[in-house]
């Protein structure tokens, strides 16, 4: 049912951005796109989280970076970073192996406790992160930069493009699940927020495993 709810949720965001910017002229995109091991990528905060403006989003987390023709970088938002927290292991499938838009791709480990995330793209992986595989803690400390997961070749880029949220809603849809978390689970609302107003290294800190697991499942959409 939360499946649902959110999927519900995201057709709704197109149908909005179709309705906002029909009447506008398109925007070319740009040829070369910064490679975001250089560094974190510009963008806004919203309740707290970096949200940087160069990357597609998918609803599970993910984000994607166009580097060149059919090759995309593609990682976990900071949203779900810290919804994350620290991990113990990252587990990845390997170079060569095909991953499906929306389909489990890798794990996340804790305490004993499994989670998993679905890809923000459909390709062939052209190469892992090693580094964040060998010290997991990257993730959360630079999950636009260092942190990043793997590469994929994108042979069908059109196609993937319809299921990344629209580049205007983002910003609110950030909003709304920061809104649904701390509805969720009321206790969190407060402490999470370190000085400065951004968040503190794990979202879901002192709560018991099981309710991190299916915290992770609802917002990862991995159910």
């Amino acid at each position: 049912m939360t499946v649902i709810l959110v999927l519900l949720m995201f057709g709704t965001f197109i149908a909005i951005d179709y309705f906002r910017n029909r009447n506008r002229v398109p925007q070319v995109a740009a040829e070369a796109v910064p490679r975001v091991a250089a560094g974190i990528p510009l963008g806004a905060y919203v309740e707290g989280f970096h949200v940087p403006e160069n990357l597609r989003y998918h609803p599970g987390h993910g984000w994607a970076l166009r580097e060149r023709s059919r090759l995309a970088r593609v990682g976990v938002d900071e949203f779900g970073a810290a919804l994350l927290g620290p991990v113990d292991r990252i587990e990845m499938p390997k170079p060569g192996h095909w991953v499906r838009q929306g389909q489990k791709a890798w794990s996340f480990y804790r305490n004993g406790e499994k989670c998993e995330m679905v890809s923000p793209v459909e390709g062939e992986i052209v190469e892992v992160n090693e580094e964040v595989v060998k010290d997991p803690s990257l993730l959360r400390k630079d999950p636009f930069g260092k942190g990043w997961l793997m590469a994929v070749h994108v042979p069908d880029e059109e196609s993937v493009q319809h299921n990344f949220l629209p580049a205007s809603l983002v910003k609110d849809w950030i909003r709304q699940c920061a809104e649904r978390l701390f509805a969720r689970q009321p206790q969190l609302a407060g402490p999470v927020m370190a000085d400065g107003g951004r968040p503190i290294e794990s979202l879901t800190a002192g709560l018991p495993g099981s309710s991190w697991k299916e915290l992770t499942k609802e917002f990862f959409l991995s159910e």
